[in-house]
């Protein structure tokens, strides 16, 4: 969740007027929002270093689409626009989370997609409803994820009350803060403002790339608006059967498989950082660093939790398994943990971005669908994923567990079978933790015309734009001219993933590699976009 706020500007679009009270849970229509005034989106200049050519905007929309001239929000909108005579419509783009900005994102996806292919698209980015620079953005208990906090694991009753009194505060303090706002951070409410944005942008049908969460957007947007989507572009999917609380779950396995990918990485490389040849061995002096942790944290920052929190972002991307591995090998040999307290620095200390983004991650998905209110169910599943999968399935827990506590009630996730579109490209691993193989399976099945391309081997989550120029030639093609491929069983293509890092290779290079949470962008493939998609969506 650590993203670097992005601040746009840009004139106000305005769908409806004047301020009025809105009831506690109004607002969960799925149906289209009645007709509203609509007026094009005025752009300003607002490029970067890095995207030069991007433009700022904003659009006003609805807090209750079933009001629609009752209270505005604002959205931030990011361009990068076309420069081709072949235009082919705005293609909006979404990074996941949910709380992820989108605004860097669009120049990103119009810097990496081919300049041809680019040039045809007005590429539009976005902060969802109470996101970065839209307005209201949540926050509901700056640094929440001050370290250090409790253990994940609640192994006394000391440790579980805890975290229990964590979670149930943080709901509460939402609930004071954003009682008006909280029943309207929803996916249901998010996908409409997509439709509010191309309305603004005076398009018929709308081209959207989504990763991650994004995915889900993607899906619920295409039910409820069929007619509206041009192409449909989902790179490492949800599975909407188990929205939220059995997803996450189904990540506790994935994750724990992931790390012990990288302690089997790390005992390939023995002759590097010295920590063993058998990755159960790594493995076991992962723990052993994690109880020493739990007693003396590092630095004073760097805790159990903060260690998970700190090796997460590895079971998302690989290019981050050199720099946690040089951490952990400084640690256990060299009983130095000044490398330790930098990669929790880099990779997992929360920021107020960050903070903003948990913030609207717990009303999302606390919203969205019903969680389990009683928490021995909550310890029931959570310790039985523990003795499997013990890597992240505390850790998962007590971020979730909000949920439990959450103030406003919940809806039903959305039914997003589709038989209604143009051809869907879907882009999945094999080996996703984030949003596990399974998802895009079932996305395949629930959404009829669509084709999958699996990434075999692949962990990594966020497979295109990444470096992987099989992946990247389907995705050029479908935004080229709508090809799909077509194949026959589960995938209808398949790409060999890329390699696995190698150690970093000079002293040096180490020490200022862990300068930032973007470090291995320079070197690795898909450092950059992975940087934007941030961790835990």
């Amino acid at each position: 969740m650590r993203r670097s706020a992005v601040v746009l500007c840009g004139a106000t679009v305005v769908l409806a007027g004047a301020v009025t009270a809105v009831p506690a849970e109004a607002g969960t229509s799925r149906t289209a929002a009645p007709a509203q005034a609509v007026t094009k989106v005025s752009w300003k200049k607002c490029g970067t270093d890095d995207y030069p050519t991007l433009e700022c905007g904003s659009v006003k929309v609805p807090l209750d689409y079933a009001k629609p001239k009752g209270r505005q929000i604002t959205l931030a909108l990011s361009r990068v626009p076309h420069t081709a005579k072949k235009y082919q419509g705005p293609l909006l783009v979404n990074p996941g989370g949910p709380g992820g900005s989108g605004l860097t994102l669009a120049g990103f996806v119009a810097s990496n997609l081919p300049e041809a292919v680019a040039a045809q698209y007005d590429v539009i980015g976005f902060d969802p409803r109470g996101v970065g620079a839209s307005k209201p953005a949540l926050d509901c208990v700056p640094g929440y994820f001050n370290p250090v906090r409790p253990p994940s694991v609640p192994s006394t009753p000391a440790i579980e009350k805890a975290n229990l009194e964590r979670a149930k505060s943080f709901a509460a303090a939402c609930g004071r803060k954003y009682a008006d706002v909280l029943p309207y951070i929803n996916t249901i409410s998010a996908v409409k403002d997509m439709d509010a944005i191309r309305a603004s942008l005076g398009a018929k049908k709308i081209n959207y790339f989504g990763y991650s969460y994004g995915t889900y957007l993607g899906q619920v947007y295409a039910k409820l608006f069929p007619s509206r989507v041009r192409r449909l572009v989902l790179d490492s999917i949800v599975n909407p059967h188990g929205v939220w609380y059995d997803d996450n779950i189904g990540q506790d396995y994935a994750f724990d498989a992931r790390h012990k990918a990288l302690m089997a990485w790390i005992a390939k490389y023995d002759s590097t950082y010295g920590l063993g040849t058998d990755p159960a061995r790594v493995e076991a002096k992962w723990y052993a660093m994690q109880a020493e942790l739990a007693k003396k944290p590092a630095g004073g920052k760097v805790g159990a939790a903060e260690l998970e929190d700190t090796f997460l972002p590895g079971g998302y991307y690989n290019g981050y398994w050199p720099y946690l591995a040089d951490a952990f090998a400084a640690y256990v040999n060299d009983k130095n943990a000044e490398p330790l307290v930098e990669a929790y620095q880099n990779f997992a200390a929360i920021d107020p971005s960050g903070d903003n983004g948990y913030s609207v991650y717990a009303a999302v998905q606390c919203r969205d669908a019903a969680w389990p209110r009683d928490w021995k169910q909550w310890q029931k599943d959570n310790w039985a994923v523990y003795r499997k999968a013990p890597f992240n399935a505390w850790n998962n827990a007590w971020y979730n567990a909000p949920c439990a506590f959450w103030p406003t009630k919940s809806l039903k996730p959305v039914n997003v079978a589709n038989a209604k579109l143009p051809p869907v490209l879907l882009f999945q691993a094999t080996d996703d933790a984030a949003t596990p193989y399974e998802g895009g399976v079932a996305v395949h099945r629930l959404l009829k015309h669509s084709s999958l391309v699996v990434e075999q081997g692949g962990g990594n989550h966020g497979i295109s734009l990444s470096g992987n120029a099989c992946l990247d030639k389907y995705l050029a093609r479908y935004l080229t001219d709508g090809t799909v491929p077509r194949g026959h069983g589960t995938a209808d293509a398949v790409c060999r993933k890329l390699p696995d890092p190698k150690p970093l290779e000079a002293q040096p290079a180490k020490a200022s590699a862990l300068t930032g949470a973007s470090a291995p962008a320079a070197s690795v493939p898909g450092g950059t976009l992975h940087g934007l998609l941030g961790f835990r969506g």
